[in-house]
């Protein structure tokens, strides 16, 4: 991103309340995008909603819906967000220098736990892609690289022997919109693959050091390159499956093991773990995929009743219709 963009979107962050982390993305940020009507998405993490929201209601009051003003304020706001949705509360339809803006408020403690063990898989899936990282007061970009090594992991389950990078970015893309809901009826259809071919290279230089860690495990291997685009190979083994396995996050290993089965394995230094019992690679697959739609299925929908409270009944069909209307220009395209 340029830092004449930069400091534009940045600037935004001058008419709210501090924050800890922010990070913006988008189609209207992609380098040949130039619509600036597109709307620009922002996640904000602060240490406690409820009192930001508080300071926020009086600097913008307009941001939010008439009804939760008047009925509970900050308070809530919050609790909409934590009771109903994923912990998220979303104010779209922002009108600020010449754009159209969405910014989510999110406790730093909740973005963390998702992204570390992907409780919810709501905004660790909305990391895994590009985003550009505005302000990031307790090193979120460090955490996030276990959020990456596990997507990372994840997709070489769902992948063949062999692969291309593009088809690893993809899988990694759709990990997140698995049982999403709103992919039935309210999103592109072609919108993982129109995230890949636009942003590529911000994946691969997002993944590069990962990938290159996992080729000095032996995970996978480079074999060669067309139009700078990798070809990858790797084993798909029971060993490597159980190696792949052990890499995802805790969460997803624990509900896997009540599925299949678990053992318990004693390390050197006396420390006690549990290893999920792989069968087979398409057994071990099918059974990751299921725990992730779930978590996507579950998680979108509380997202979207949350939202549709949260910014009320004029704005959220406002919403739906422009996501439908999306929808249905690219499945009649």
């Amino acid at each position: 991103m340029e830092s004449e963009q930069r400091d534009e979107l940045a600037g935004f962050l001058q008419v709210l309340p501090p924050v800890e982390f922010c990070c913006v993305y988008g189609s209207a940020l992609h380098p040949n995008n130039h619509d600036k009507s597109k709307m620009v998405d922002y996640i904000l993490g602060v240490s406690d909603p409820e009192q930001w929201h508080s300071e926020n209601l009086r600097m913008n009051s307009d941001h939010y819906a008439s009804w939760m003003v008047n009925l509970g304020g900050a308070r809530l706001i919050s609790g909409v967000a934590d009771k109903v949705g994923v912990g998220v509360h979303f104010n779209p339809f922002v009108t600020w220098n010449n754009r159209m803006l969405k910014y989510g408020v999110v406790r730093m403690h909740n973005l963390v736990q998702d992204i570390l063990n992907w409780d919810r898989f709501y905004l660790s899936g909305r990391l895994q892609k590009p985003v550009h990282i505005l302000v990031d007061g307790v090193d979120i970009a460090n955490v996030n690289s276990v959020n990456l090594r596990a997507a990372i992991s994840a997709a070489l389950l769902l992948l063949p022997s062999n692969f291309t990078e593009k088809d690893l970015y993809a899988k990694i893309c759709s990990l997140s919109y698995m049982g999403d809901l709103r992919m039935l009826f309210a999103e592109d259809r072609n919108k993982v693959e129109k995230i890949v071919q636009g942003q590529l290279d911000l994946f691969q230089s997002m993944y590069k050091p990962f990938l290159e860690e996992y080729e000095t495990k032996d995970w996978l291997q480079f074999t060669s390159y067309d139009n700078n685009v990798g070809k990858l190979s790797q084993a798909c083994s029971v060993s490597a499956t159980r190696s792949l396995v052990s890499s995802l996050p805790p969460a997803v290993r624990n509900q896997m093991g009540a599925k299949l089965g678990e053992k318990k394995i004693s390390s050197g230094t006396g420390r006690v773990f549990s290893e999920v019992l792989v069968g087979s690679r398409e057994e071990a697959a099918k059974c990751m995929q299921k725990v992730l739609s779930r978590k996507v299925m579950v998680s979108s929908a509380r997202q979207a009743v949350s939202g549709f409270l949260a910014v009320g009944f004029v704005n959220g069909t406002r919403y739906l219709s422009q996501k439908m209307r999306k929808a249905w220009t690219s499945r009649t395209s």
